[in-house]
């Protein structure tokens, strides 16, 4: 199958992937395309909000379309890095065995990761960037698509330890998730208080996943398009040579090299999920609030006089 095939046939099994979603999760469209798009990209996304914005069941559902295997961690403050790794116990006949943890598997749903201590954030990062885990010395392999999925109640909120900056960067996106409005609200009471279940069916495989990913990175890309993405990011540190007034005013860090990679990866797919066969910079601009949001650290300034990551990345284009 030729790769202009491969677009079309991806374009409208996206579109019925959307509406399998649908049947469970109302609303979040926007949420729902920037998994997708971390997902076929080969990337991790963090999703941010407060509880009870259906995150869980929005990475199940999802999971279950995709025709993926899915567990769930639930972060808590007694959580060790064993929980989540697995660990080696001695079987009846006096040997060492090793126990796979919950970390062996396709999607791995990462509920409420900042309720725990660093140390065992920390033991997702070799995971989320090796796609490999290690465990007493021995290096175990994850199985291929692998993706972390976290979910992040507001930092402001009692009992929660920020994500240190080196594990935030492993994220390709940062997704906040806002109330629904609210009709949907009306329609997630109506469905979610009567005894009629919807059943999600698998649309893909895990090898078709792989194949889409390899499809993303064989996408041709003008030079203009990823000269446009560097300087984007380049603009966004408040000591480079090109910064706007508001970067240097109101940020402390801006983004570094794997922001503009992801920026490119993420436009690469943006333009083939809408039909395209290589992305402009309208397709970096629709990602750039997703790559950059958790990679751009305002100051006091700005948190005082309420300027939003939002705005200050809107500033960039």
């Amino acid at each position: 199958m030729s790769d202009v095939t491969a677009v079309e046939n991806l374009v409208d099994k996206h579109q019925l992937l959307k509406k399998e979603i649908a049947k469970v999760i109302v609303g979040q469209e926007e949420v729902i395309d920037q998994i997708l798009l971390s997902i076929f990209s080969g990337g991790h996304a963090l999703l941010i909000g407060v509880p009870g914005l259906a995150k869980t069941l929005m990475v199940n559902t999802i999971a279950k379309a995709l025709g993926l295997d899915f567990k769930r961690i639930q972060f808590t403050p007694d959580l060790m890095p064993s929980d989540i790794l697995g660990s080696e116990i001695l079987d009846e006949n006096r040997h060492f065995k090793f126990i796979k943890g919950p970390i062996f598997s396709n999607i791995i749903l990462a509920d409420e990761i900042n309720r725990t201590p660093p140390k065992t954030q920390a033991a997702l990062l070799e995971a989320m960037q090796e796609r490999s885990v290690t465990v007493a010395g021995n290096h175990y392999k994850l199985s291929l698509p692998y993706f972390v999925l976290a979910t992040q109640n507001p930092i402001e909120q009692e009992g929660t330890y920020p994500l240190p900056e080196a594990q935030l960067d492993r994220f390709m996106f940062a997704i906040n998730l806002d109330y629904p409005s609210f009709q949907e609200e009306v329609d997630v009471v109506k469905a979610t208080t009567s005894n009629i279940e919807q059943v999600v069916n698998p649309l893909f495989s895990a090898s078709e996943i792989t194949e889409i990913q390899q499809l993303v990175r064989r996408v041709p890309v003008p030079d203009n398009v990823i000269e446009y993405a560097v300087r984007m990011v380049g603009k966004s540190r408040p000591n480079g040579e090109a910064t706007p007034e508001i970067i240097k005013n109101y940020v402390d860090w801006g983004a570094g090299p794997r922001a503009s990679q992801n920026l490119v990866l993420a436009a690469k797919a943006h333009a083939i999920l809408n039909g395209k066969f290589s992305p402009d910079i309208e397709n970096i601009q629709a990602v750039a609030s997703g790559i950059l949001r958790h990679r751009i650290i305002r100051n006091y300034k700005a948190e005082a006089e309420g300027i939003t990551e939002d705005q200050i990345i809107k500033s960039l284009f």
